[in-house]
C-alpha cells in the first residue's frame, strides 16, 4: 500500500473516526463481550469524548488521503483509542499508531505510558511490552461486565 501517512486529527475528520472505532468494536469486540460492554466501549469513544481527546491531547490517523485506515490517541502519559479498521488489521498499522503515541510520550518528557487492555487487544499489547498492573472488571448492570487489564510500559530513552 502507498501514500500511507499519519497525521493528526482535524475537526472535520470527526465523524469518519467515530465510524471506523464503532465498526472495529462491532466487529472485534462482539465475540468477546455482552451487548452492554459494546455500549459502554461506543460510549467511552463518542463524538465528545473524541474531541474533548482532541484538545487535551493528540489524536493520530493512519490511512491515505481518502481512507482511514486506524487512529489512535495519547493525553498526558495515558494512550487511548487506539483502532484499526479489521480488514486493515496485521499490515503494521497499529503498530506505527503505537510508536509514534509513545514517541509523543517521550517526547513530552514521560518515562512510561499507561493504557487499558480489552479482551482483543491483549496480545498485541504484550508483544509491545505493556505489562499488566491491574485486572478489571467493570458492572455494565443486567449482570453484564467488562473486562479489562490497566497496563504500563516503560519507555526506552532515545539517545542523544
Amino acid at each position: 500500500m502507498k501514500n500511507i501517512i499519519i497525521r493528526t486529527f482535524h475537526a472535520e475528520d470527526l465523524i469518519k473516526v467515530r465510524d471506523l472505532i464503532y465498526e472495529t468494536i462491532d466487529i472485534c469486540y462482539s465475540n468477546h463481550y455482552p451487548p452492554r460492554a459494546i455500549a459502554f466501549f461506543k460510549e467511552c469513544h463518542c463524538e465528545s469524548k473524541i474531541m474533548e481527546r482532541s484538545k487535551t491531547g493528540v489524536i493520530l490517523i493512519v490511512g491515505t488521503k481518502s481512507n482511514l485506515y486506524g487512529t489512535g490517541s495519547i493525553v498526558g502519559n495515558e494512550i487511548f483509542g487506539v483502532f484499526v479498521r479489521p480488514k486493515y488489521h496485521k499490515l503494521g498499522h497499529g503498530r506505527d499508531i503505537m510508536d509514534e503515541l509513545e514517541n509523543i510520550a517521550r517526547r513530552n518528557g514521560y518515562k512510561e505510558t499507561e493504557l487499558s487492555i480489552s479482551l482483543p487487544s491483549a496480545e498485541f499489547y504484550k508483544k509491545r511490552g505493556y505489562i499488566i498492573i491491574e485486572d478489571c472488571n467493570l458492572d455494565v448492570g443486567e449482570n453484564q461486565t467488562l473486562k479489562y487489564w490497566k497496563a504500563r510500559k516503560t519507555l526506552k530513552q532515545e539517545k542523544s
